[in-house]
């Protein structure tokens, strides 16, 4: 039984759970969105939630816990200099999931993960390719 269980194993091991969860929040971190599956993004809200929790209390601690997780200076340091500065007002929820519509090869519930405050970068991109 799984009574109080919360972690989403996402059919794969403990190893490989974290490192796809490092491996999204770095991509999350350089381009402020990803696309991926609805259960990938429900699991990857509250991990990254935390990270940026690390970065609002810039203290050389939480920079050392933050590498923990990510094992990048460079994404380190954009997480602590850029992405956090924008959530000072906010105590959390600094993520979004709007779905996409399902994958075609396995109909798999495909979904956007969008940090707030970086959506206009995106969609300026998208309209820059468009001309």
């Amino acid at each position: 039984m799984r009574h109080r269980n919360k972690v989403q194993k996402l059919g794969r091991n403990a190893s490989h759970r974290k490192a796809m969860m490092k491996n999204m929040a770095l991509a999350v971190i350089e381009h402020g969105s990803i696309k991926t599956t609805l259960t990938k993004a429900k699991a990857l809200q509250g991990y990254m939630d935390k990270l940026i929790t690390y970065g609002k209390n810039d203290t050389v601690h939480s920079r050392r816990l933050a590498f923990r997780h990510l094992q990048s200076r460079d994404s380190v340091r954009v997480l602590f200099d850029e992405v956090a500065t924008n959530y000072d007002d906010r105590k959390g929820g600094y993520s979004r999931v709007i779905k996409l519509g399902p994958r075609r090869g396995d109909g798999a519930e495909m979904v956007l993960f969008q940090l707030l405050g970086f959506e206009k970068n995106i969609i300026d991109e998208g309209a820059q390719k468009r001309k």
